[in-house]
């Protein structure tokens, strides 16, 4: 069994922003020379969020929304008091800072419809994503 981590590093440019990173994991895995196992998506970062969902355009409007109404970035939340990003540290919250995918032929699993995205919500900013491969 092998072990191997890289980062990634993206450039958000908005506050609230969904980054699609299928294509950048699927190259980290084949340059990994793994060829079947299991791949980490992991945000080191508690206003950020990972997930995997189908990339319409359409849909992502919608979960832009979903997300604003469910968390409002103008709550009246307890630790805006310190920072004033409590929307961010809460959307994060609900979402999760990470996905395990398998993979075979250095490729993830995912089904037809499926990317994976990274999330900011407390952008602009520099995020890094660790990702971890393990396989044979």
């Amino acid at each position: 069994m092998l072990i191997i981590t890289e980062e990634l590093e993206l450039e958000t440019t908005d506050k609230v922003e969904i980054v699609e990173i299928t294509s950048n994991i699927n190259a980290a895995i084949a340059e990994s020379g793994i060829r079947k196992g299991l791949v980490n998506i992991y945000s080191k970062h508690s206003t950020s969020g990972v997930f995997i969902n189908e990339n319409e355009s359409g849909l992502l409007d919608d979960f832009m929304d979903a997300i604003q109404l469910i968390v409002p970035t103008n709550g009246n939340f307890q630790h805006n008091r310190i920072d004033n990003n409590a929307d961010s540290h809460l959307r994060s919250f609900l979402i999760g800072c990470n996905e395990t995918i398998p993979f075979e032929e250095a490729k993830m699993s995912l089904g037809t419809w499926q990317s994976v995205f990274f999330l900011e919500f407390d952008g602009p900013r520099t995020r890094h994503i660790k990702i971890t491969i393990i396989g044979e």
